[in-house]
């Protein structure tokens, strides 16, 4: 297959997330045609803003979204303890 481009998702995978202030974040697996060697990555993408201001998108190897994935579980329970301690 030649191009580059998102590939397309699988039914019933979960392909993006919708913040509480409005913003989608989009997870696309991306697959560079390259002759030699295909090249994959995971993109992601963060939509527009509810007052319309311009998103971001970081294009990742697997290694560095699993050290992002490692980062946000983190975060996130060090984000729940807090809130549960400030009770």
């Amino acid at each position: 297959m030649g191009g580059s481009g998102p590939d397309r998702p699988l039914a019933n995978e979960d392909t993006c997330v919708v913040t509480t202030c409005g913003r989608k974040i989009a997870v696309h697996r991306l697959r560079l045609a390259v002759a030699d060697r295909p090249i994959g990555r995971l993109a992601l993408d963060v939509g527009e803003d509810r007052g319309g201001d311009p998103g971001a998108w970081a294009s990742l190897t697997a290694d560095e979204a699993r050290e992002l994935a490692r980062l946000l579980l983190l975060h996130a329970d060090l984000t729940e303890q807090g809130a549960t301690a400030e009770k």
